[in-house]
């Protein structure tokens, strides 16, 4: 079965104890919130599922795998956004798109293109280099990116920032659509999302 599971994770960012005994577990069709005050540490527990960030202790399951020392399995089937896009300014949203979802797998220009069309950024903007783009565009252009790599688990972190209504609206129907499917999130986010108990999971941290 399709599960995340983190048990008693800590970590460390300097002398700050940031995660403190963290647990939980996430299942097929489900959604997991994280709130919680600025500095709780909600991206850096997203970093550090994703293993871009090493703990301290605890574990970090996957489909009943022990990921803590080598995240590769999870990585290879884990879709993360976190604040900054990851993407290359200089280059347009379609290359953006052919070099990252081609670490996964292949995909032409015409799956690309549909992608992006379906985040609303449309054909002319698809071509030009990303820093002519709006905050917003370049942000649906990172979710084109997360629905091209069909990944059954996502880590977003604040997926709705610099997006208008439509945008949000856009991202509800893909986060259901992905609900739907049997995929799991887990998402920090103060935002309400679109998911009703009891698929919806809750997780506030303390500062």
């Amino acid at each position: 079965m399709t599960v995340l599971e983190i048990r008693q994770l800590h970590l460390w960012r300097g002398e700050l104890h940031v995660l403190r005994g963290v647990s939980f577990a996430v299942g097929p069709g489900q959604c997991l919130q994280l709130t919680g005050p600025n500095g709780a540490g909600k991206s850096t527990l997203l970093r550090a599922v994703a293993g871009l960030l090493p703990m301290a202790e605890g574990q970090i399951l996957w489909r009943g795998a022990d990921c803590s020392r080598s995240a590769a399995a999870l990585q290879r089937e884990c879709a993360y956004l976190g604040h900054l896009s990851g993407q290359k300014a200089e280059l347009s949203a379609l290359e953006n798109l052919a070099y990252l979802c081609g670490l996964r797998r292949p995909c032409g220009e015409a799956e690309l293109s549909a992608a992006l069309d379906g985040a609303g950024v449309p054909g002319g903007a698809q071509r030009r280099p990303l820093r002519q783009l709006s905050a917003g565009q370049q942000r649906r252009v990172s979710l084109a990116r997360v629905r091209l790599q069909r990944a059954p688990l996502w880590l977003l972190d604040e997926p709705v920032s610099n997006l208008d209504t439509q945008g949000q609206s856009l991202f509800a129907a893909m986060l259901s659509a992905h609900l739907d499917a049997g995929g799991l999130a887990v998402i920090a986010t103060h935002q309400p999302l679109p998911v009703a108990e009891p698929a919806l999971l809750r997780l506030e941290l303390a500062a």
